[in-house]
């Protein structure tokens, strides 16, 4: 009788998401895949019990759903001066904000800015799909040329309402960031990278240099009214042109 091979396990859920979470997001989004990366970085750093998550108002408003975390809502926008709130008074924890680009580089890219420029010893997470895709997939500030929202149906006409934000580049550009990186979820081989980057970003913040920010491009087929593999493909051809993938900062 041959030996039975031992079982490896090669692939399981990570500890720090529930065992009942609810999926709220649309069928292709990009969220759960860097939802689970963020997982996988805090379960490998061992530091689960040890973080808070700070939700913004959009997409991301539903962290509590689906992180064994500790999870403090903000009002749209705010979630940076939040995590500067909860990172002084608990200097010993693991503070990051889960914000969509209509939160980081729209509505509240002077809260990211300001904080950026205090480096607070936080973590911002900005997931860019170009759009609102919580409220209606109206245009944002980084929607791209051409692109069509529902405030847009034309398509992004810079002379009407200018030209898209690059919230890395500025983010890079205030003395207290200390490593920011734009990724993205379009492939294999760009979901690898956008982990080691999210990891990177947290390990900053334990060795207490500053604010880390990465940005993420995620695909939001209901918002772009395309199939989820169209959006992947968007992502690559249209908007990673405007939106470059790299790093723009990172200060040993």
């Amino acid at each position: 009788m041959s030996q039975l091979k031992e079982e490896k396990i090669v692939f399981q859920r990570p500890k720090t998401i529930k065992e009942d979470y609810e999926y709220t997001f649309c069928a292709g989004c990009g969220h759960g895949i860097v939802l689970r990366l963020i997982a996988e970085c805090l379960d490998e750093l061992n530091v689960q019990g040890d973080t808070i998550a700070v939700a913004s108002v959009g997409c991301s408003i539903c962290l509590e759903k689906y992180f064994d975390l500790d999870v403090v809502g903000s009002s749209h926008g705010r979630a940076p001066c939040v995590a500067t709130g909860v990172k002084r008074a608990r200097p010993d924890k693991i503070v990051f904000t889960y914000q969509g680009d209509g939160d980081a580089a729209t509505i509240g890219m002077n809260e990211t800015i300001h904080t950026a420029s205090r480096g607070e010893n936080i973590t911002v997470i900005c997931i860019n799909n170009a759009n609102f895709g919580m409220t209606g997939g109206q245009a944002s500030a980084t929607s791209i040329i051409g692109q069509k929202t529902t405030t847009t149906p034309l398509g992004r006409d810079p002379k009407m309402f200018g030209y898209p934000v690059k919230i890395s580049e500025m983010v890079a550009m205030c003395d207290g960031a200390v490593y920011v990186e734009r990724c993205s979820v379009s492939s294999p081989k760009t979901i690898i990278q956008t982990k080691r980057a999210i990891k990177k970003a947290f390990e900053n913040q334990i060795k207490g240099l500053g604010l880390s920010f990465v940005e993420v491009l995620t695909p939001c087929p209901t918002g772009w009214k395309k199939t989820p593999v169209e959006s992947m493909k968007y992502i690559e051809d249209e908007i990673s042109k405007t939106h470059k993938l790299g790093v723009f900062k990172d200060i040993k």
